[in-house]
């Protein structure tokens, strides 16, 4: 595999100067790997800006993959966010759609560029920053260009930069300078796979076994106990509210503002699950139970009250609650629209919280019994659950994507809770439906804000469907499906730790972004929704005797163990606050800050992580 070394100026035109010198060494490491050592020194009389970029051949007709980041064509044609989409032939900054793309590496959750084709495939590594500054990851190909992959030392993003606005916007770009006699020399990997698509995940490990071998972990603000305290505190504080029982979706920081804003101050709304609801106040519930806070207890027990009490004419929960208005859909443009995860999530923790509570509560049961009959009778002969319906007639309006995956893992649940045979057979035509995404790793549609779009929650879902359909259908296929969609979903984990600088707020508190995740190549900042599948990476691990998924799970629960308000006025939030962004790119907001809110979700997760760690003795040595 040959490897072309191209010198640039600022603007990306080539240099052809006898000032340069380049020395290229590629030696073998391994069966799959190629030590790349590449060492430029400049010998001009004055000061030169310019760049250095390692580029390689990829194979016709590519399937990309930049974890994190960019994952085949990256966007859906009928996706309705726009986001960076490759496709041959096309430039379009108006529609963010090009037949090459270059991405500063920090919007990378390991900084490697993947291409396949039908006879095998290709990876190029490096450093997310070396001496020459913030790396940058590419690739293309198109009508009139080969396809290939580079690295760019410093970045430079082409054709246009997404900062989270739908439309591209200039270039942003980095480019060194060098002094007469200055030389530098970069370490890269290039990597030979087969054809598989899913030879990515060996790659991965390796990259973060040498990252874990090289710093050491990082360091959480408090333990679990401590953090299960502080989050319960901080759930029942700050976003729950009486009359009716909801959990708010965000509080600001600033107390003396959220009242006066309006709908620019804390989001007087619910939804049953996903981004507030059910799954949180079971673990409010769950939490009061273990330590005897009858507050707590009531919250959550309240909450659950409240959203099982009121289904849609079709038999479902509804999307959202909002003040004022009641009951509403779920976040679609689609009237009547209710999006099938959200639902399906909801269905799963009241079944987790009719399982895990002492006493009966019927209208919980008789509410996970209607939607579980909903899905039922949604579900088409193939096993597809569909993505979208309609809260009155409960007519499928999509069956596109992977939105219905979360009902495998209801189903099973459900089976287990109740022993209906049924539901056990719905999830073996649901596991055995959605098994093509995750094979083809194209997995898509879980979040209800990025329909159609590639997202670490697609991963979290995937692994509640595997893991519970192994759990009550033990087989090799169902295992080696849960192994599968964990490998797909720690694409989006972060393998090393960003530079941030030291007087932002994240420099400033020495934040480390090792162990969390990227929302998704749309939503391009750190979130720790993974939080809410701990058990089941946990109980991978326990099945496949591989410790890297519990490990993961560690990492993630000790990246979110940083910033919680241990105190009023720590980093400026509220006792037991956790924001819901961490700006780790140019996207949405400045790298180093962090979004001054408090959403229930980002409380929530870290709540249930702790309790199922503080009450599993195989989840204890986590951490």
């Amino acid at each position: 595999m040959h490897l072309n070394v191209v010198l640039e100026t600022v603007d990306g035109s080539a240099i052809d100067s006898p000032d340069w010198r380049v020395e290229l060494e590629v030696t073998p490491v391994g069966a799959d790997e190629h030590a790349v050592q590449l060492r430029v020194q400049y010998d001009g009389v004055a000061a030169a800006d310019a760049r250095v970029r390692l580029e390689v051949a990829a194979p016709d007709a590519p399937h990309w993959l930049i974890p994190g980041l960019f994952y085949g064509a990256n966007r859906d044609p009928a996706c309705a966010r726009l986001y960076p989409r490759y496709a041959p032939g096309e430039l379009d900054a108006e529609n963010l759609i090009a037949d090459q793309w270059a991405f500063r590496a920090d919007r990378a959750a390991t900084p490697v560029v993947f291409a396949w084709g039908e006879e095998g495939g290709v990876a190029l590594s490096v450093g997310a920053t070396t001496s020459l500054g913030l790396s940058g990851l590419g690739l293309g190909a198109g009508p009139d260009r080969p396809a290939t992959i580079w690295v760019s030392l410093p970045y430079r993003e082409e054709p246009f930069s997404y900062i989270g606005e739908p439309r591209g916007v200039d270039p942003l770009a980095d480019c060194h300078r060098w002094e007469p006699g200055e030389w530098h020399e970069i370490q890269a990997s290039l990597w030979t796979l087969p054809a598989d698509r899913h030879s990515y995940a060996p790659v991965l490990q390796v990259l973060r076994d040498r990252e874990r071998a090289a710093h050491p972990p990082v360091t959480p603000w408090v333990d679990i106990a401590q953090a299960a305290e502080l989050t319960a505190y901080g759930l029942w504080r700050w976003h729950y509210r009486e009359n009716p029982a909801v959990l708010i979706e965000t509080a600001l920081f600033d107390r003396e503002l959220a009242g006066d804003l309006g709908d620019r101050g804390d989001r007087l709304a619910m939804h049953v699950a996903w981004v507030s609801g059910i799954p949180y106040a079971h673990a409010l519930l769950r939490h009061g139970r273990r330590v005897g806070n009858l507050s707590y207890v009531e919250a959550g027990t309240a909450v659950i009250d409240h959203i099982t009490a009121n289904l849609t004419p079709a038999g479902t929960f509804f999307g959202t609650w909002y003040a004022g208005k009641g009951w509403k859909q779920s976040w679609t443009p689609v009237p009547g629209g209710l999006h099938a995860r959200t639902l399906a999530e909801a269905t799963l923790f009241t079944l987790r919280a009719i399982a895990a509570e002492p006493v009966e509560h019927p209208v919980w049961r008789a509410a996970a019994l209607s939607n579980l009959e909903f899905a039922l009778a949604a579900q088409d002969a193939e096993g597809n659950f569909g993505s979208m319906y309609h809260l009155e007639t409960g007519e499928v309006l999509s069956r596109l994507g992977a939105a219905g995956l979360t009902w495998v893992g209801a189903m099973a649940e459900a089976y287990e809770l109740f022993g209906d045979e049924r539901f056990r057979e719905a999830a073996r035509r649901g596991g055995q439906y959605y098994a093509s995404f995750v094979r083809d790793e194209t997995l898509c549609g879980a979040p209800e804000d990025v329909d159609l779009a590639p997202t670490s929650e697609d991963g979290y879902a995937a692994l509640f469907a595997y893991v519970g359909l192994h759990r009550i259908d033990p087989s090799s296929e169902w295992l080696a499906l849960a192994r599968h969609a964990a490998d797909w979903m720690l694409t989006f984990r972060y393998s090393y730790d960003v530079r941030f600088d030291p007087e932002t707020i994240l420099g400033a508190y020495g934040f480390r972004s090792r162990g969390a995740d990227q929302a998704s190549p749309s939503n391009q900042h750190l979130h720790n929704y993974g939080l809410i599948c701990t058990a089941e990476l946990a109980t991978l691990s326990a099945l496949t005797g591989d410790d890297s998924y519990a490990t993961s799970a560690a990492e993630h629960l000790r990246f979110a163990r940083q910033f919680i308000a241990r105190h009023d006025g720590d980093f400026n939030a509220r006792r037991g606050m956790v924001t819901e962004r961490y700006y780790q790119t140019e996207c949405f907001g400045p790298p180093g800050a962090l979004l001054t809110l408090s959403h229930s979700w980002c409380i929530g997760v870290l709540l249930l992580a702790t309790e199922d760690t503080l009450t599993h003795p195989e989840l204890a040595a986590l951490n």
